[in-house]
């Protein structure tokens, strides 16, 4: 699979983004699907996990009540609506997919989970 991060961009603080990643060459049904950033000189970070059936979801603590992560099987796309943005949400952020399909239908957040990642996308927030 090729995922394909979009929607960064420059914006205020208070601000709004979507992001958006789509899938190439494979299915997003039936696996988790993860947001994470990674800030400069700082580690990667999961922002916000969807199970795969969507109905389980994780938030970091620092973007909860902000951010809401959905998906779109047959479009197979995976869409982070960032609100409220603040300059510390300065990152740039990759979507990522579950080596494991039609496993635990929950949201774990853990990075190694994951084997599949698309290549970014810069999100900077000024004050």
């Amino acid at each position: 699979v090729q995922l394909q991060a979009s929607g960064g961009g420059s914006v205020q603080a208070g601000g709004s983004l979507r992001l958006s990643c789509a899938a190439s060459g494979s299915t997003l049904s039936g696996y988790r699907m993860g947001w994470f950033r990674q800030a400069p000189g700082k580690e990667r970070a999961a922002v916000a996990v969807i199970s795969w059936s969507g109905g389980s979801t994780y938030y970091a603590d620092s973007v909860k009540g902000r951010f809401t992560i959905s998906r779109d099987n047959a479009r197979k796309t995976v869409y982070l609506q960032m609100n409220a943005l603040k300059p510390e949400d300065t990152a740039v952020y990759y979507c990522a997919r579950s080596t494991v399909r039609w496993g635990v239908d929950g949201g774990s957040s853990r990075s190694t989970d994951f084997g599949s990642w698309g290549q970014g996308t810069l999100v900077t927030v000024s004050s």
